[in-house]
């Protein structure tokens, strides 16, 4: 975008006073005007933009400090749950670790976790993966982002809450490592009150049936990406010597069960 304001037009258009510009740009570096020959700065309509983000936050409650470590330096500014999707597949495409961090804590911290998962994180992830499986996005770049967003799910799930309800186990079925959705609806049920016991990736059915017994849990969840792999955990779960007194519940794409949103009710009933 071309630099053509100065900083009177800019603060005429955003309301903001020009001090309050500098300090803002001097202290948390989120304005970069150019310079014209003699030195007085010029800004752009990304500026223009990046003001009025700003502003939205605080109205919010946010401090500008706060706010401006969730705006970061990048080159747009992303308002919609789409334009935060594309942010993060084009950060991506361009192993940008930084922004990738930036946009995932911008998602989490200004929506809510149902809002995030399902709108930006889940969609992003799954474009993410269509386009490796058409050779655009290499095996490391998808690896990136899954794990800059497993991380973010790993910190809100190890989150202390007092009000616990129940204790229900995750687990991904054996052989499977694709964990990121059950991590989710681990976040999900956290929020709901449950204390989550997670086992994560490649968990031996038995196993994770004996922990539920000794945790007295209220129910079992098994994540499964392929179809073959639900089969055989279906086969597993079937053996008379699993047979168990709580719910146990089987979900993911390999599975009809894909509806995070439906999961989470279905489990708040359980609990309740």
């Amino acid at each position: 975008m071309p630099s053509i304001l100065n900083i009177s037009a800019l603060t005429q258009r955003t309301g903001v006073p020009s001090d309050t510009i500098r300090k803002w740009e001097q202290r948390y570096g989120v304005l970069h005007p150019a310079r014209t020959p003699g030195g007085q700065r010029r800004y752009s309509e990304l500026d223009v933009e990046r003001i009025e983000w700003l502003k939205a936050r605080i109205r919010e409650g946010y401090r500008i400090g706060e706010a401006a470590a969730l705006l970061g330096g990048g080159e747009s500014v992303a308002h919609t749950p789409a334009e935060l999707r594309d942010a993060l597949v084009a950060a991506t495409e361009a192993g940008d670790l930084v922004e990738l961090g930036r946009l995932v804590d911008q998602t989490l911290t200004l929506s809510s976790h149902e809002e995030a998962f399902l709108d930006v994180l889940a969609p992003a992830l799954g474009e993410v993966g269509e386009r490796w499986a058409c050779g655009e996005v290499s095996v490391a770049q998808e690896h990136l982002v899954s794990a800059t967003v497993r991380a973010a799910l790993e910190t809100l799930l190890s989150d202390e809450r007092a009000d616990v309800h129940g204790t229900a186990v995750l687990a991904c079925a054996p052989g499977e490592r694709h964990e990121i959705g059950l991590l989710m609806l681990g976040v999900l049920m956290r929020s709901d009150g449950w204390q989550v016991a997670y086992l994560g990736a490649d968990t031996p059915v038995v196993d994770a049936m004996a922990l539920a017994e000794s945790l007295d849990a209220r129910a079992v969840c098994f994540s499964s990406a392929s179809r073959d792999g639900a089969e055989e955990l279906d086969r597993a779960l079937g053996q008379e010597s699993l047979r168990a007194s709580f719910p146990v519940l089987v979900g993911g794409r390999g599975t009809a069960n894909t509806d995070l949103r439906k999961g989470v009710t279905h489990l708040h009933e359980l609990r309740a």
